[in-house]
């Protein structure tokens, strides 16, 4: 266990609590299902609010929709993105 799966519990709080989505626990939020268009109920609006809260919590753009499509496939590929990017910063 290391810091990866630790950010993965912080940003599935982060979601929920940006997104307002009230019927959602962090535990149903499963790291490797699909993260957009999955049960969460998350759409591609949804995506544009949680890259402004990455981009400002945590100082990691994502510069495309390519690159979004990629990333936001599910909490795991999303938590390793921003941990692998963040670190190139410091």
């Amino acid at each position: 266990m290391g810091q990866v799966e630790d950010l993965i519990s912080e940003l599935k709080e982060k979601i929920i609590k940006t997104l307002g989505l009230m019927d959602v626990t962090p535990e149903d939020i499963k790291d490797d299902d699909p993260l957009v268009g999955g049960d969460t109920g998350i759409d591609s609006i949804d995506v544009l609010e949680l890259v402004m809260m990455i981009e400002k919590d945590y100082g990691v753009k994502i510069e495309n929709k390519e690159l979004g499509a990629k990333v936001f496939a599910s909490i795991r590929t999303l938590g390793t993105y921003i941990f692998e990017n963040q670190r190139k910063k410091s």
